[in-house]
């Protein structure tokens, strides 16, 4: 254990420098972690949500049934069981860095599930597909700056952008399929090079 932790775990003050190495030493802990649990839980959750956006725009194209809406389901019922097995694991040890991450995504998380479900009820006129994107882009970027993970950091700011294309795009096929594009560049793309990084790491190994 570094000595700016033993300081730590014996609530020793510590000045600027430890300070600052402590810190860096947390993002490097959680960048590893992120790596040895790869990409799985963006990936599930990215491919999910353009799964899931795909077959309601395939459902409204080729039937025209309003009910394909029902189709956006398939988000949480992907996303859940995987997250409910996930908790079974044996915890780590979780540094600051950590549960700065975990904060964010439960704030983002249940925002954006409020939101939908406000949304679906009709008591929000918004644009949802806006306000999600716009949602999980600004989560997707604070937790590349936070993990200095820049391909994170860009699939958001990509994600942001396309967020406020979709004010402005009026066909429901251009509007579904940015929506899509949108988690492919903030979820799927940065999931897969955090499984490349975590098999090159093992490897090295």
């Amino acid at each position: 254990m570094k000595e700016e932790e033993k300081k730590v775990l014996r609530d020793v003050p510590l000045n600027e420098e430890e300070s600052m190495a402590l810190i860096a030493q947390m993002i490097r802990n959680t960048q590893r972690k992120m790596e040895r649990g790869a990409g799985t839980p963006i990936l599930v959750w990215g491919y999910a949500t353009v799964l899931a956006t795909l077959a309601v725009w395939a459902g409204v194209k080729f039937t025209n049934d309003p009910r394909m809406e029902y189709l956006w389901f398939l988000i949480p019922a992907i996303g859940l069981p995987w997250q409910l097995f996930q908790k079974r694991r044996p915890p780590e040890v979780r540094t600051y860095v950590d549960k700065v991450v975990s904060y964010i995504w439960i704030v983002m998380g249940w925002s954006g599930f409020i939101v939908s479900c406000l949304s679906f009820l009709g008591a929000i006129q918004a644009t949802i597909l806006f306000l999600i994107t716009l949602m999980m882009g600004q989560g997707n970027v604070i937790t590349g700056l936070v993990t200095r993970f820049r391909p994170l950091t860009i699939g958001g700011i990509v994600a942001l952008l396309l967020s406020f294309a979709l004010l402005h795009l009026t066909d429901i096929d251009l509007h579904l399929l940015t929506f899509a594009l949108a988690f492919v560049a903030m979820e799927i793309i940065p999931g897969h090079i955090l499984n490349r990084r975590a098999k090159k790491a093992c490897s090295q190994d």
